[in-house]
């Protein structure tokens, strides 16, 4: 049996309301969507890389540096829309939606979400959590947490401190906090792209929690290191000390 081809593609978008032209702020020298794809192309079991944009300062930025980039239409509501679009127009049994302001998704962490999508048939969607034992960190809604069945599957995601202690007893712990990359089965992509907003998904303002209402699987990665998204430019000044 051959090995399921793998192609991440990396979501990037000039008009951020927070960070207009996030993608093209320099870290350290080097436009931050090229750290990315740079942590991409360095991470076992992926096969192409593609960024997937629709603004061709960001186009033109990605080629600079040798990278491959589809243009997309400008209309697409969200990055899960632009990396289905791609897909639809590739071929690939397995497509990683590594989001464009991530430039410290350590490698291994993108294999470790991939692996087990090799081994179990019935995997949907892969993602990724990692230990958060701080209690305050628990309770930020901007923290997403996800609560795990016995089998590694994901049971619920929230911006609520879950699960809950009703007694008050000291949690044993630790929380786990949901780091945002998803590898998807092409079928499934297909499939999750088509289905309408779910009613948890709106609560919560998840875009996981759909394929949760909708009966798919999803697999929770386990590992030891956060990643820390570019959300503001303050940010980005947390980047470039880590980085330092």
């Amino acid at each position: 049996m051959s090995t399921p081809s793998v192609l991440v593609v990396i979501p990037a978008r000039y008009a951020s309301t927070r960070f207009p032209g996030k993608p093209l702020a320099d870290l350290h020298g080097k436009p931050m969507i090229q750290h990315v794809w740079e942590r991409c192309v360095a991470s076992p079991l992926v096969g192409r890389v593609l960024v997937a944009t629709d603004d061709e300062r960001i186009a033109d930025a990605v080629r600079a540096f040798g990278g491959a980039c589809v243009m997309t239409p400008e209309d697409l509501a969200s990055g899960s829309e632009r990396v289905a679009w791609v897909a639809a127009r590739e071929t690939a049994d397995i497509v990683v939606n590594v989001q464009g302001d991530e430039p410290l998704l350590p490698p291994a962490t993108i294999a470790a979400v991939i692996e087990p999508m090799l081994r179990d048939a019935g995997i949907d969607i892969g993602t990724a959590a990692c230990p958060l034992p701080e209690a305050e960190a628990a309770g930020n809604p901007n923290v997403v947490k996800v609560v795990l069945m016995a089998n590694g599957r994901a049971l619920y995601f929230s911006r609520a401190r879950v699960p809950h202690v009703r007694d008050g007893e000291p949690w044993s712990g630790p929380w786990l906090k949901h780091i945002g990359i998803y590898a998807f089965r092409s079928a499934a992509l297909a499939r999750f792209a088509a289905l309408p907003a779910g009613v948890l998904e709106q609560y919560e303002k998840l875009e996981q929690l759909r394929a949760l209402e909708h009966g798919m699987s999803i697999h929770v990665a386990l590992v030891a290191h956060d990643s820390q998204a570019v959300d503001t430019p303050s940010d980005l000044d947390v980047v470039r000390a880590l980085m330092e």
